[in-house]
């Protein structure tokens, strides 16, 4: 007897080699597709790296952030690793700590923008007619605005702060969680599942929530993801235009502010929160290239 033969004639050997074919043909999930992505590997192992130095700051920092401990404008040393700023502080210290207040200002930030605009996103594809165009012409002004214009004119009105700059940065992303939501409703709405669920009496808030929402999150996952490097590079420009974060707050954008003064004498004082922005934007945008890779399914065909 042939091994093929020994399989078929044993029912539990054909279940088992059916599961094992179907588990060869199943695609890998989303986690494993993004985990494919050279590049997301690289966002997340630097992004993960942030998160775990702003949480362990106090811990792991050598020196309080806001107190002097030598000389003013040292350069970088054993002793402090990326010098000290104008007033002797360590700046190594300083950067640790304002991992948490730039990642806390772009996590806050996306979450303040992208309530209001998912809302309004569904509230315009779902409903159309009226309600449509009134939430559209008043997501067009928005876009007529520059998102760092549109953050200056909300903290011209809040005044200087970090927590105005959360808030102006989440109105300022705004329109792209609204318009990017409504496309996606207007595609989902038309499909036949969509249809029974109102058929059978569903509200109009339960179809929203759980039939299209639930289908339409992956870009919005992606666009968060990308959101929340953009606004931790818009709330450091606000800061470092005395707008944002004030003194002694240790936060990237004011930190860079501080040495541009002495750019020449003192580079580092600029250049290390500098590098400390660049890392996480680019690792943000390189997370949201590899979540889109794994979530869209025509990226996957293609």
């Amino acid at each position: 007897m042939t091994r093929e033969d020994s399989i078929l004639a044993d029912p539990a050997a054909v279940r088992l080699a059916g599961e094992a074919g179907i588990a060869e043909a199943r695609p890998p999930g989303w986690v494993a597709r993004l985990l494919s992505h050279r590049g997301a590997v690289v966002g997340l192992v630097i992004l993960i790296g942030w998160i775990l130095i702003a949480i362990f700051a106090p811990l792991i920092s050598p020196h309080d952030p806001t107190l002097t401990v030598g000389r003013a404008r040292l350069p970088p040393s054993a002793e402090f690793w990326f010098g000290t700023d104008q007033l002797g502080r360590d700046l190594f210290s300083r950067i640790l700590h304002g991992a948490r207040v730039s990642l806390s200002l772009g996590l806050i930030s996306v979450t303040l923008g992208a309530i209001p605009g998912i809302a309004l996103g569904l509230l315009a594809g779902y409903y159309g007619r009226f309600v449509d165009t009134a939430i559209s012409r008043f997501i067009d002004a928005l876009l007529a605005f520059p998102s760092i214009l549109l953050a200056l004119v909300v903290i011209a009105s809040l005044g200087p702060s970090l927590q105005n700059v959360m808030i102006a940065v989440g109105v300022a992303t705004v329109p792209e969680f609204a318009r990017l939501t409504r496309g996606s409703v207007l595609a989902i709405k038309a499909l036949p599942y969509v249809e029974a669920a109102r058929v059978v009496g569903n509200s109009g808030l339960r179809i929203m929530v759980l039939h299209i929402l639930r289908n339409a999150n992956a870009p919005l996952v992606v666009l968060a993801t990308l959101q929340v490097g953009n606004a931790i590079l818009i709330g450091a420009g606000l800061s470092f235009l005395g707008l944002g974060a004030q003194p002694p707050t240790p936060e990237w954008g004011l930190i860079s502010a501080e040495g541009r003064q002495v750019l020449r004498k003192a580079w580092w004082i600029s250049t290390y929160p500098g590098l400390a922005i660049l890392s996480v934007v680019i690792a943000c945008n390189l997370v949201g290239d590899g979540l889109r890779s794994a979530l869209d399914p025509k990226m996957r065909l293609s």
